[in-house]
């Protein structure tokens, strides 16, 4: 394992996952829990059983003990090994999300609430695909400051 330093407090390495660990601390619980439009389609779902709630709550519990974890890690002197474990970290609900979909049964989102697309992704997975990237490049940036 590696201890050399990546650099100066704001390298770029650090301000993306810095960035990925606040969106992952607290998207879910905005996104399912607190804006209207999402919470509709989640925890305020009259149709959803208190089962699928409890499971929606505990993916937002996960998602903030996992973004506070990765920004201990962070804001701590870091190292290019306490980065790259950061971002593992920030890496597994964004992963989890993407292999939910594998599941037989499964549905990235419920029937009525089926129009909703960007660049023909559902707005969950092109979040995680854009967060996953970004995660990538503070590795391979860690990785480059080294030579």
């Amino acid at each position: 394992m590696t201890t050399t330093a990546v650099s100066e407090p704001l390298s770029a390495p650090r301000v993306l996952a810095v960035l990925v660990a606040v969106i992952t601390a607290f998207g879910a619980l905005l996104a399912d829990f607190v804006i209207p439009a999402g919470a509709a389609q989640h925890l305020r779902n009259d149709a959803w059983p208190p089962h699928a709630k409890f499971h929606d709550a505990q993916y937002i519990a996960m998602s903030m003990l996992l973004g506070a974890l990765a920004l201990t890690l962070l804001l701590r002197p870091l190292t290019r090994s306490r980065l790259w474990t950061a971002c593992a970290i920030l890496a597994t609900p964004w992963l989890g999300l993407l292999a939910a979909m594998l599941f037989p049964g499964t549905a990235i989102h419920d029937p009525e609430f089926s129009g909703t697309t960007i660049i023909s992704l559902h707005p969950q997975v092109l979040l995680a695909v854009i967060l996953l990237a970004v995660l990538a490049a503070a590795v391979a940036l860690s990785g480059r400051a080294e030579r």
